[in-house]
């Protein structure tokens, strides 16, 4: 029998899964628009893909920081292990912009500006999708279980304390007395 109360517990879940993808895009998309801007211009001193992997690289750092401290509430600055497990999938994103770009040059002699920038962006939301999925899982998994570890641990001790405060019954009062 599902009470009310199973219902409530189970709508958070989807809220925080909708709330932290919607700071999940605020931070990343900001700092991934950035970044876009940030390699055409250094792409025209550097070789694009240099570019885009020094790029990748700053921003990955920031973008996990922005992660750590709002889009997954860890809290505080991410760590080191959430930092190596984050350049993994940044380092996966790194290649889906790379072969979409690669494959914008075999298809297109010569693409303007503003076609680079729609393929980029839609190669890194894609990216971005999957990223998004990993870091929730699995690099900020621990902090949510955690959470959820307290949650579970704070319901059982009111129930404890409105055990203790009921008025007792004729079976208490006889081992009382």
């Amino acid at each position: 029998m599902e009470t009310a109360q199973s219902r409530q517990q189970a709508a958070p879940g989807a809220f925080s899964t909708f709330s932290a993808f919607a700071r999940f895009v605020l931070c990343g998309g900001g700092v991934g628009l950035a970044s876009s801007f940030a390699v055409a211009a250094l792409a025209s001193w550097i070789p694009w893909v240099l570019a885009n992997a020094l790029i990748t690289v700053v921003s990955t750092l920031l973008a996990t920081e922005l992660h750590a401290r709002f889009t997954f509430g860890a809290g505080g600055r991410a760590t080191w292990r959430q930092h190596a497990q984050s350049a993994g999938s940044a380092a996966a994103a790194y290649v889906v912009t790379c072969v979409a770009m690669l494959a914008l040059q075999q298809l297109v002699a010569a693409p303007g500006a503003a076609l680079e920038q729609v393929v980029y962006l839609s190669a890194s939301a894609l990216a971005g999708l999957a990223r998004f999925a990993v870091l929730r899982l699995v690099v900020f998994a621990r902090n949510r279980s955690q959470a959820a570890a307290t949650v579970r641990t704070a319901r059982p001790l009111h129930a404890a304390v409105a055990r203790a405060s009921a008025p007792a019954g004729p079976a208490a009062l006889c081992r009382a007395a």
